[in-house]
């Protein structure tokens, strides 16, 4: 159970981490803009935007994530199976961020669907 709620803990944390670049981004398009930086992400371009696009899809994959494991966590059906494919989702979302940020769409959108494939999984143990 404990290296589940690490990897949730994880995925968690991953769309703050992912605000990194996107600041970084937004620095250098004029400095960090506090009072508006919606309409300044808005302008980001290339490494920016993407950087953007990664941090928002962080959001996105953990609403499904964070569902499937307190799911088999509510239904007391935590296994080892479970575990590897918390893992495997983990690894996988760091892995689409990075290669987000370097324009791999290839192997990005490939990082994707292992990360979707062992959320449903994890779900799919509850059943």
């Amino acid at each position: 159970m404990t290296s589940l709620l690490i990897c949730l803990l994880l995925a968690i944390l991953l769309p703050y981490l992912a605000k990194g670049p996107v600041a970084a981004a937004m620095a250098k398009l004029g400095g960090y803009d506090n009072q508006h930086p919606r309409a300044q992400q808005a302008k980001l371009t290339g490494y920016g935007a993407r950087a953007l696009a990664a941090h928002q899809n962080a959001f996105e994959s953990l609403l499904v994530f964070g569902i499937a494991v307190l799911t088999v966590i509510a239904t007391n059906k935590v296994t080892d199976v479970v575990v590897i494919l918390a893992i495997v989702h983990v690894v996988a979302r760091f892995a689409y961020h990075l290669l987000y940020l370097y324009n791999y769409g290839t192997l990005r959108s490939i990082s994707w669907f292992i990360a979707i494939g062992a959320s449903l999984g994890i779900f799919a143990q509850a059943l």
